[in-house]
């Protein structure tokens, strides 16, 4: 593996370089508090009789990580070099980082994007999907800030049957809301919300530069709606706040919720988002749908609005 071109060491100057060099001397504390709790055995190498300190030699760190001695040297010593991203997998491979100290190790390399998706996929702890399942019949998601829903309760499902048809990898709040057919649309004032959603992603996605899954979402959305182009294109930025929000059910009758983001502290790249009825007639409303949802299905539930003759309307 060959690692970026390293740097030749140079004083920093000013406050940006004093808060770099301070970054690096973290960086390399961490690295090497981190090797120094490996066992050599655990790693396939023989412990020996003339180890002086715990844990992995650097040599062995750079070997197993497949790098360069002096290359890795560096990186402790707080030298100025650029860590590639994979130079920083196999670094964290090697010291078997989880989730939260690889995420650091990216920070503290000044990495601009550290590649989640894989993790960010992974299935939701059992107790995760009881507290939704407990906050019925308040709507409750927990959803990515790229908008991918990881879970959600019955009562989110009866609220947007369509998007609870998708198979879980394309269960995207945003591709849903953008690509889907206008009588699966749930928001009664579309453009104000979706736009506020991407502008919410755009700022979210100045934390996930270079990070390919990011890149790759944003270019798949932008070809195949040109609504989403447009409105990535405003360069528009907002941060996550308690709003109301209006939802058609599949009836047609509006149902009016105040939304709440909570941060999952297990995955601060996550939030809980609970919906809670805005007025005695959406919380009665809401609990039949709930038991109709229980009853017949996404699908199903679909089914009856059709039959209604009413069906969903759309504001975009």
């Amino acid at each position: 593996m060959t690692p970026a071109s390293p740097i030749d060491p140079a004083s920093d100057s000013g406050s940006a370089g004093g808060e770099a060099a301070r970054r690096r001397s973290e960086l390399g504390a961490f690295l090497r508090l981190r090797r120094e709790r490996i066992d050599p055995e655990d790693v396939g190498l023989s412990r020996g009789t003339r180890r002086r300190t715990p844990g992995l030699r650097r040599e062995e760190v750079a070997q197993l990580s497949g790098i360069g001695v002096a290359w890795y040297t560096w990186l402790e010593q707080g030298r100025r070099i650029n860590p590639s991203v994979q130079v920083l997998d196999a670094i964290a491979r090697t010291l078997r980082l989880d989730r939260t100290e690889r995420d650091h190790l990216y920070r503290l390399a000044d990495v601009p994007g550290v590649p989640l998706d894989v993790s960010a996929r992974a299935p939701q702890p059992p107790e995760h999907q009881t507290i939704l399942d407990a906050l019925t019949p308040l709507p409750a998601s927990i959803v990515t800030a790229r908008y991918d829903v990881l879970a959600f309760n019955d009562a989110y499902a009866a609220l947007d049957p369509g998007l609870a048809l998708l198979p879980p990898p394309d269960r995207n709040v945003l591709r849903h809301l953008f690509t889907s057919d206008e009588h699966l649309q749930p928001l009664v004032e579309w453009e104000r919300e979706v736009s506020f959603m991407v502008a919410q992603l755009r700022a979210e996605s100045g934390r996930h530069l270079g990070d390919p899954h990011w890149t790759e979402f944003i270019r798949q959305l932008s070809e195949r709606s040109t609504r989403f182009a447009e409105m990535w294109a405003r360069h528009e930025v907002a941060s996550s706040v308690t709003r109301r929000k209006s939802f058609w059910t599949v009836d047609g009758d509006q149902l009016s919720v105040i939304a709440t983001g909570c941060v999952m502290t297990s995955a601060p790249d996550t939030k809980m988002w609970i919906y809670t009825p805005d007025g005695e007639e959406t919380e009665r409303l809401l609990g039949e749908l709930v038991d109709r949802y229980r009853e017949s299905g996404p699908a199903g539930l679909l089914e009856q609005g059709a039959r209604t003759g009413r069906g969903r309307r759309s504001a975009h």
